[in-house]
């Protein structure tokens, strides 16, 4: 009996399944992303658990929250939808981690690195390149590091999955996998045990029919944050347009009023920035047989 059609390991549930609840791959990932960084021997996973909430949660990011054996501290995240503040949103839980080291009492030396690794499946930067390692750097001499208490590693999959299409690296394995996952031919090629071995994994997950309900259930939250945002952007632009036609209209009565009686008064100025679009419609009637300013905006009596 074949089995079920595979989850996509992007999306975040599945991902933090896939990589929380095995550390050894969560490991490989971050050693391929840091080739020229000692490798990690020894990952602790902080939150393995997903609660129930999260997976409804429109607006929330299952990241992954992990210690290697020198004490450093890596998030991990897969991001499939480019947000407008995702830079800043980034930086920030990124140092929120870092702040949260120290206790009353603590030196400064016991500050260990954060570093995030965020996979992202969009191009964020317009440039050639997709693999992108931040520190805190001068501007001017970038060679002369200030400090590695904030890393933050990113890959844009859809670039790397161009750049590294000849594989040779784990890197490159692990980024065919997560773009590539349900094309056979191509994972037969893939030649890193371990991906290998989170191929193995999703295909059983994709077998759970617990897993499949908890992917439906967070693909139709993050279905629904879509659908919020993308309404949210019609109505303001609904609002704008209002807002643009009532603002026109007042810069042409303006000008009537301006060249029958001269400039207006501050206080006549206020009225008519803060009019709506029924007392526009009034004054306008009125400035073309008013014989002084008052009658335009005088106040009705009935």
């Amino acid at each position: 009996m074949p089995g079920q059609p595979l989850l996509d390991p992007k999306l975040d549930v599945i991902f933090k399944r896939l990589f929380a609840e095995a550390p050894d791959l969560l490991a490989n990932l971050i050693n391929a992303v840091r080739s020229n960084e000692p490798p990690i021997v020894e990952l602790q996973v902080l939150n393995p658990q997903i609660a129930p909430e999260e997976l409804t949660d429109k607006f929330i990011v299952l990241d992954i929250l992990a210690r290697d054996q020198t004490g450093q501290l890596f998030n991990i995240e897969m991001q499939t939808r480019n947000h407008a503040d995702w830079p800043s949103r980034s930086l920030y839980y990124l140092a929120r981690n870092l702040g949260r080291q120290l206790q009353a009492g603590d030196g400064y030396q016991q500050v260990q690195p954060v570093i995030g690794i965020h996979l992202m499946d969009f191009d964020l930067f317009e440039e050639e390149q997709a693999c992108w390692a931040f520190e805190l750097r001068d501007r001017q001499r970038p060679q002369i590091r200030l400090d590695r208490s904030l890393q933050l590693h990113l890959i844009e999959l859809p670039k790397a999955d161009r750049l590294h299409s000849q594989g040779g690296s784990t890197l490159a394995d692990w980024i065919l996998y997560l773009k590539h996952w349900q094309e056979d031919v191509l994972m037969q090629s893939i030649e890193s045990p371990a991906v290998k071995k989170a191929h193995a994994r999703l295909q059983a997950l994709s077998d759970d029919d617990e897993a499949r309900r908890l992917a439906f259930v967070r693909e139709r939250a993050l279905h629904d944050e879509v659908t919020e945002k993308a309404e949210a952007e019609a109505r303001g632009r609904l609002a704008g347009k209002a807002e643009g036609k009532i603002e026109g209209r007042a810069d042409s009565l303006r000008r009537l009023l301006q060249l029958r009686f001269g400039a207006l008064p501050d206080a006549l100025e206020q009225r008519l920035q803060c009019a709506d679009e029924a007392e526009l419609t009034t004054w306008t009637e009125r400035v073309l047989f008013a014989g002084q300013l008052e009658q335009v905006f005088a106040e009705d009596k009935g």
